[in-house]
């Protein structure tokens, strides 16, 4: 099987972006907790505009790296491995149990708790990180199990979108949320009339970004929702969506998240931060990732086969399905950022991000020896 162009660089700026992304979360928690600790931790405070500046990597460039996401699914629905049902069935099924299994470990943990909220911290993997991981292994890897990887922490990533969208959304303020549909509307009219002007979608998107921002639904959805209206047409030689796909695909992996990783892994770690892993949230997410991701993926995945619901790539081994599954526990950015939204305890964030980062490194340190030993 061979990959396109597209794909190849989508893989390589991956590949480095999850290499940044682990300095990067070093460099922070190093200086978190070190003598330059105040002054760290303050600059993540400084207000721009009356908005501190976590909140405008968390709430506003975070909805640029949803965009890409978005562009990426809609490149797949229309040209690649989610271009007809065939093709999608296995990625699909392989992400639904990846994210209702976790969800389920978690929930035991925290039944009838006030840490109930987090069952979404779990669910979805961590593009960069994965493939960053997968790549470590060089040309071993099938092309196939790339583009499985690939396939899946995206519909991984829309299921935490529509998870953000119907379970983490607060105090509803209809006029700004009809706006913000209203603004969307008139831009899928403009893809239907065939508008190929990107500046026009730009300012519609940051309309709506501002209108989902005020009406109560977290406004970083308002990303994915603008890549859906983003011209990309398979008879196109270059249509709009790839070309945005393409400019997106620097900034992103090497500019926002970074920033968003730094932003969100300033924690200070206290003497007694090992008291707090034994909390049910921590062993929810400890479980869910490490544990409840594999087994979610895999189980659906042999299930899906054996009903013949799908088949098997060509070439792809229930071993390198257990391994690539065992990298979907990889976590970080998306359950970082649902991790945000489903406490207020500054505590119990810091705690979580911890427990976030141990279980994605244990993911990610399991994925690698499994497929390390599976692809000799």
């Amino acid at each position: 099987m061979k990959l396109t162009s597209i794909f190849k660089n989508f893989f390589h700026n991956e590949k480095a972006g999850g290499i940044l992304l682990i300095v990067v979360t070093l460099i922070s928690i190093i200086l978190a907790n070190s003598v330059f600790n105040e002054s760290y931790l303050t600059f993540w405070e400084t207000s721009i505009a009356g908005i501190k500046l976590e909140h405008w990597i968390n709430d506003g460039l975070m909805a640029i790296f949803f965009l890409l996401i978005g562009l990426e699914l809609k490149r797949e629905l229309v040209e690649g491995e989610l271009s007809s049902i065939k093709k999608a069935s296995l990625p699909v099924v392989s992400a639904l149990g990846g994210m209702v299994v976790p969800a389920i470990i978690y929930s035991i943990f925290n039944y009838n708790s006030p840490t109930a909220n987090g069952f979404g911290i779990p669910m979805a993997t961590d593009i960069a990180f994965a493939l960053g991981v997968l790549s470590l292994l060089g040309s071993k890897v099938p092309p196939t199990i790339k583009v499985f990887l690939a396939a899946l922490a995206i519909i991984d990533d829309l299921g935490a979108i529509v998870v953000i969208a119907i379970f983490y959304s607060s105090n509803l303020s209809l006029i700004y949320l009809s706006s913000a549909l209203l603004i969307f509307i008139i831009l899928i009219v403009l893809n239907k009339l065939k508008i190929n002007s990107l500046l026009i979608y730009i300012l519609g998107g940051i309309g709506m970004w501002y209108c989902m921002n005020s009406s109560g639904v977290h406004a970083t959805i308002t990303g994915f929702l603008l890549a859906l209206t983003i011209p990309n047409r398979a008879t196109a030689k270059s249509s709009l969506a790839n070309y945005l796909q393409k400019k997106l695909h620097f900034p992103v992996p090497f500019i926002i998240l970074p920033l968003f990783a730094m932003a969100n892994t300033a924690i200070e770690v206290t003497t007694n931060w090992t008291s707090n892993l034994t909390e049910n949230y921590s062993l929810g997410i400890f479980f869910g990732l490490v544990f409840g991701k594999p087994m979610g993926i895999t189980l659906f995945t042999w299930l899906a086969v054996k009903l013949k619901i799908c088949h098997l790539p060509s070439g792809v081994k229930w071993s390198h399905i257990i391994g690539a599954a065992c990298l979907g526990g990889i976590g970080f950015t998306m359950s970082i950022f649902v991790t945000l939204l489903a406490f207020n305890d500054e505590v119990m964030i810091n705690s979580a991000k911890l427990i976030i980062l141990f279980s994605s490194i244990t993911a990610g340190f399991i994925g690698y020896l499994w497929l390390k030993f599976a692809l000799k």
